[in-house]
């Protein structure tokens, strides 16, 4: 935003403003990294997003594999992950021989046999899975086996793979369930106050 702007400089009042954070906040913050600004200058806007795009990874090309092309699967090719610069979709999976073959939304739709030598020629290092939950620990194994050092695990199971391979657990039921709690909580709080 800022830097579409042509803006060289942002003081922490004006970050603040932006992301409705405390400025005192946000030099607490910033100091942790480092020397990003300067006392009465503010922050170098080039500086500042090259600094969070190296420590975000945004400056590396992540390519993601996505395996199980279903409903949910459909639903995440369609999402605009290359609106990121860092994260590319390069490929996807599936069993469903009607799809096996087609390019969807952009992205080759390979059979599971494929997976293991895709992983490794595309270099994927992340995969996201949409899979029925009873094949998703042999379908991690593989990954693991060909490369792939993280997993956005959308099943309902939970999976074990090796120390190396971070795997983040999305669920969808409690997630719904967190949201409902606090909905009603927050409305409990705004009635007790009135």
């Amino acid at each position: 935003m800022l830097h579409d702007t042509g803006k060289n400089k942002v003081s922490s009042t004006e970050l603040s403003e932006a992301v409705q954070v405390d400025s005192a906040t946000i030099r607490r913050d910033f100091s942790y990294f480092g020397e990003l600004g300067k006392r009465g200058y503010g922050y170098d806007v080039e500086n500042l997003m090259n600094f969070f795009a190296k420590t975000l990874n945004e400056d590396e090309l992540t390519n993601v594999a996505l395996i199980g092309v279903g409903n949910l699967g459909s639903a995440l090719l369609k999402y605009k992950f290359h609106q990121s610069n860092s994260i590319r979709v390069s490929c996807a999976f599936d069993v469903n021989e009607d799809i096996v073959g087609r390019i969807v939304d952009g992205i080759p739709v390979y059979p599971m046999e494929d997976m293991m030598e895709q992983i490794r020629v595309q270099q994927i290092e992340v995969a996201i899975l949409t899979i029925p939950a009873r094949k998703a620990q042999e379908v991690v194994n593989k990954l693991a086996e060909a490369g792939v050092k993280g997993i956005l695990n959308f099943t309902a199971a939970r999976l074990v793979a090796p120390p190396e391979v971070l795997i983040q657990n999305v669920d969808l039921t409690n997630e719904l369930q967190t949201l409902i709690y606090f909905l009603h909580h927050d409305n409990e709080l705004i009635d007790e106050e009135e």
